[in-house]
């Protein structure tokens, strides 16, 4: 998989499954933020270790940003890292593949 350009939304399965019905996919933070978190692919371990330990069975979709029908805005986070945040539903189409999150026995992310 060609990961250049890409960005990427940890999501659990069911909620991506539920998405394909519609044509597009609702994170909770888009009611309750106003958009949608997402990573840079370098950035997807350290996010899914700091928040999601304790989720099971997490999918990684991957995001091409010129298919998405949204805003997208690079914004600053803690110490002042850039991450992308869609401001709108992610149009199913504009995800170009789906992996699974993968824990090592203790739970820590370790892999997609």
């Amino acid at each position: 998989m060609k990961l250049e350009g890409l960005i990427v939304h940890i999501c659990p399965r069911e909620a991506w499954q539920a998405a394909q019905a519609s044509g597009e996919y609702r994170a909770v933070s888009l009611e309750t933020e106003g958009f949608i978190h997402c990573s840079r692919p370098e950035q997807v371990l350290a996010v899914a270790n700091r928040f999601y330990r304790e989720v099971p069975d997490l999918v990684l979709l991957w995001i091409d940003p010129r298919k998405l029908r949204t805003e997208i805005r690079w914004e600053p986070v803690d110490g002042g890292e850039l991450f992308p945040h869609v401001y709108g539903p992610i149009n199913t189409h504009a995800v170009s593949s789906v992996t699974s999150l993968i824990a090592d026995k203790s739970g820590f992310f370790v892999n997609f």
